[in-house]
């Protein structure tokens, strides 16, 4: 892992890769690889192993919240934006509870962060494609704003 210069992580069970990297003790090592200036990227299961937490469907068909996440970019990942009915609305509400505040990616959008985790840019491959900041607001509700978006054509 140390010598690549991109670890790529695809879509699947976020909960089931986690605790296998765990168990093999490849977290430690993707964070001594992300020190080491090595890139860290995702879709999907991929994304949301980078975080603290994330909305998931990894314990069955029903989404749920995942709370530990490698935690590398501080709160929470909700992938699939628009592409799940379900998944605006009980991000909202997570957010809303408590859950902690975070990025969302429609389908077709990349979240693009430094060294440190903090957001660089989103850029989409699909025309209205788009990220999201969701945050709890003082009042308990959750507010989502617009990324900018840099479109790829």
């Amino acid at each position: 892992m140390l010598e690549q210069d991109v670890v790529y992580v695809g879509g699947g069970n976020t909960a089931s890769l986690l605790a296998v990297w765990r168990a093999h003790g490849l977290d430690a090592i993707l964070r001594e690889a992300l020190d080491a200036g090595v890139v860290l990227a995702g879709v999907s299961a991929g994304m949301n192993c980078w975080f603290e937490a994330s909305t998931t469907d990894s314990f069955g068909p029903t989404l749920m919240p995942l709370h530990d996440g490698l935690g590398f970019v501080t709160g929470s990942a909700c992938p699939h934006y628009d592409g799940d009915e379900q998944r605006r609305p009980l991000y909202h509400r997570l957010v809303a509870a408590g859950f902690p505040s975070g990025w969302a990616a429609d389908d077709g959008t990349a979240l693009r962060y430094d060294a440190m985790g903090e957001l660089v840019e989103a850029v989409a491959s699909r025309e209205g494609a788009r990220g999201y900041r969701v945050e709890r607001r003082p009042d308990g509700a959750a507010i989502e704003q617009p990324l900018p978006t840099r479109y790829l054509w």
